[in-house]
């Protein structure tokens, strides 16, 4: 089986630097960053991806406007999108999943459970 590919959005260079080291080196995954949304949507329709991890506040595209992008683009629709952020309700996973969001994971995180945490909301066990 081929290596999984993520391609992390976040513009939070330290805590993207810490959630790949924490991918790479617990899962075996390979991890792409970006550092904007738009930087994001281009390496989405350019890289082959397993999915794609995404900041919901961000200075240029916030993650909802990225989102909104990639299911708009036939390119990019079927790739599976996680919201990683410090500003998620509960109350609105519902509504997540019908814009057809697989999860959320929570800022704080436990760096030792991510992975774990990103292959179970993708089916990966």
């Amino acid at each position: 089986m081929s290596k999984k590919r993520i391609l992390l959005i976040d513009d939070e260079k330290s805590l993207a630097t810490v959630i790949q080291a924490c991918l790479e080196n617990l899962a075996d995954w390979t991890v792409l960053k970006a550092e904007s949304g738009r930087e994001g949507l281009i390496k989405a329709q350019t890289e082959k991806l397993n999915a794609i991890l995404l900041d919901v506040m961000m200075p240029d595209l916030d993650g909802f406007t990225v989102l909104q992008e990639l299911k708009n683009n036939p390119t990019t629709q079927g790739i599976p999108v996680m919201l990683i952020t410090a500003k998620v309700e509960p109350t609105k996973h519902d509504q997540y999943a019908k814009l057809g969001i697989v999860g959320v994971i929570n800022k704080p995180f436990d760096p030792l459970k991510l992975a774990e945490q990103v292959a179970g909301l993708l089916g990966w066990k």
